[in-house]
């Protein structure tokens, strides 16, 4: 009984160490995404330019996430953790740091490697932690990386109103974030390979389960890319209202989805994934249309809002599954991690592409035609939705250890 109760603990401690991981994960991309202006300016770039140079992020992330689970099988998982972490936090210094176009562009890219690979390794630990407890806490994790992303922007809304410099707040930021990242890396699950475990190849494209979970992963944030680039746009433009109104509106998406992450694990844990996430989509469905048929802005607000709502959380429960559904949780996760920060990054200039060539209303159609597909496919999401081992008895067995 006493190896049981220190194992509790353990797992216990691991939960809140993992979900402190996640706020500063966020807070350095709230951190950044306050200060674009002031990097733009300093780089001397155009709205075109600094377009092109912001894609780098995602595609940086999307080569460098499938490196995350060899890292994690050589140096176990708590070890690559600190390690990656550390690097996507520092990283926050480079963009300021760049004269001109291309070394912006290098800045960003080695910004999002290092995010993505964090992302994989945290994100594993997570499904780890959740697995061990026999409850869901993925919704609640990524709620706190939410609220780290606010916090981050909170404080950088405050360095840009103060004018202070980009290069101090970051430098700053990077420096306490670092440290609160390596004393909460101290308490996360300590994972290692077993002797005879085969290490992952060094690259390798996702497995099909993630291809699958994956897809379902794509359309929720297709739909979460074009709220929050296109919401107020779509409101000042489309129902011509003020600027002051149609920024509510995105900041009102942003606090629905992060309110519904930290709240969404008592749901999911008493009607499972699958239907958790059906009945996302349907209220991502219902929330598409109203933006469609809105004739005042309130009624495309409150589809907007519905939005938020239905797919908030959906990209947590794919990360879950993935890590579930087979032998190696790292590779899997880092295939859907792909395919969404892929979505993420088309999202955006598909639905500007789109509207110029028709309108905003029907972009706004084609988010709605794939939230149909969260309700269509959530039953990819049931790998390992019951059953999950919790400790709670003396035999209660304890997942082996896993990179």
């Amino acid at each position: 009984m006493t190896a049981v109760v220190h194992q509790q603990r353990e797992v216990r401690r691991a939960r809140y160490a993992v979900a402190a991981v996640f706020a500063v994960h966020g807070s350095v991309t709230g951190s950044f995404a306050t200060r674009v202006p002031w990097i733009q300016d300093h780089a001397s770039v155009s709205a075109g330019q600094l377009g092109l140079a912001l894609a780098f992020p995602a595609l940086g992330a999307s080569l460098a996430m499938p490196l995350a689970g060899g890292i994690s099988h050589r140096f176990g998982a708590r070890t690559a953790l600190r390690g990656l972490l550390a690097l996507w936090t520092l990283s926050l210094v480079l963009p300021a740091l760049a004269p001109n176009l291309p070394v912006l562009c290098l800045a960003l890219f080695v910004y999002g490697a290092s995010s993505g690979m964090a992302d994989v390794a945290m994100n594993a630990l997570g499904v780890e932690v959740e697995n061990r407890l026999g409850r869901s806490i993925m919704s609640g994790l990524h709620g706190m990386w939410s609220g780290g992303a606010l916090v981050g922007s909170a404080a950088g809304t405050l360095a840009a109103h103060l004018g202070v410099d980009a290069r101090l707040h970051h430098v700053l930021a990077a420096g306490v974030l670092t440290v609160l990242g390596l004393v909460a890396c101290t308490w996360v699950l300590d994972l290692q390979p077993a002797e005879d475990e085969e290490p992952p190849p060094r690259f390798a494209l996702p497995p099909r389960s993630a291809l699958l979970i994956g897809a379902v992963g794509f359309c929720a944030v297709f739909a979460e890319g074009a709220s929050l680039d296109w919401s107020a746009v779509y409101l000042r433009h489309q129902l011509e209202t003020s600027a002051g109104l149609a920024a509510a509106c995105t900041t009102g998406f942003t606090l629905t989805m992060a309110v519904a992450r930290i709240a969404g694990d008592r749901v999911v844990d008493r009607y499972g994934s699958v239907r958790t996430v059906r009945a996302g989509g349907l209220l991502a469905v219902v929330g598409g249309l109203l933006v469609v048929l809105a004739g005042h802005p309130a009624v495309a607000m409150g589809g907007f809002a519905l939005m938020g709502l239905g797919i908030a959380v959906v990209v947590p429960l794919c990360f879950a599954a993935a890590g579930r559904s087979g032998p190696n949780p790292s590779q899997a996760i880092a295939g859907v991690a792909t395919i969404t920060y892929t979505s993420g990054l088309v999202a955006p200039s598909a639905i500007g592409g789109l509207a110029q060539a028709t309108s905003l209303v029907v972009s706004f159609g084609l988010v709605t035609v794939l939230a149909c597909g969260l309700a269509v496919f959530a039953g990819v999401l049931r790998a390992g939705d019951r059953d999950r081992p919790k400790i709670t008895a003396p035999d209660a067995a304890v997942p082996g250890p896993r990179a």
